[in-house]
């Protein structure tokens, strides 16, 4: 079996400072196979991380629906935010990329989802995010942990790294995929490797966020 990361960022988003060079260096370093770079409304990060290691790196992308996130896998072309959920749904299809819901019932964030959103998005995607280690209270994983089993949908696990070494907090485990379809067809079988992260390692994404801000002003 392989180790799949499927959620972290590089500084193509607002909120890390990972470099990809320093991204594709630590997860060789801790022996992840495969690295999903899923930066916000962006796909810049993982273009140069997969231009390093075109074997370890997946380009993906968290974006910013009206309702909340939606996580991707092989995307081929940058979908913008403030779609609707089925206009973004419907880019990421065209293009035949795997798709993801991000920390779907974590409320302390922008990116969590009602509910009934939800349920009219669940026909037409892959899989919903089902543990992510960055979210702060263990009910949010959870509640989308019993969703998935509810509605019969698989999986995904990812750490949501915004500092390098975060990575690999949270793996699919998982026979070996080419391409989006490879992946819809063994997702469903994967087991996970979660660890949860503490409160304090949100100050990395704080801090990148203040420093970030501080160099326009």
């Amino acid at each position: 079996m392989i180790s799949l990361e499927f959620h972290c960022h590089t500084i193509a988003s607002k909120d890390s400072l990972t470099r990809p060079v320093d991204l594709v260096v630590a997860a060789r370093r801790k022996r992840i196979d495969r690295v999903v770079v899923t930066d916000h409304n962006s796909i810049a990060g993982a273009r140069e991380a997969q231009a390093i290691d075109p074997e370890l790196i997946i380009i993906g992308e968290e974006i910013m629906t009206t309702k909340g996130e939606i996580l991707a896998a092989f995307v081929r072309e940058e979908v913008p935010a403030g779609l609707s959920p089925s206009e973004t749904i419907a880019l990421l299809r065209a293009q035949g990329a795997f798709i993801s819901v991000s920390h779907p019932f974590d409320e302390w964030r922008a990116g969590g989802w009602k509910e009934s959103d939800l349920l009219e998005i669940i026909p037409l995607v892959d899989a919903i995010e089902v543990y992510n280690s960055r979210c702060m209270l263990p009910r949010f994983n959870r509640q989308a942990r019993e969703f998935a089993r509810r509605h019969n949908i698989p999986g995904t696990v990812g750490s949501d790294a915004h500092a390098a070494f975060e990575l690999g907090r949270s793996l699919l485990l998982l026979d070996q995929f080419t391409g989006p379809d490879g992946l819809r067809n063994i997702v469903r079988g994967a087991k996970t490797r979660v660890r949860w992260s503490p409160w304090w390692f949100h100050f990395t994404s704080r801090y990148a966020s203040m420093k970030k801000k501080s160099q326009k002003s």
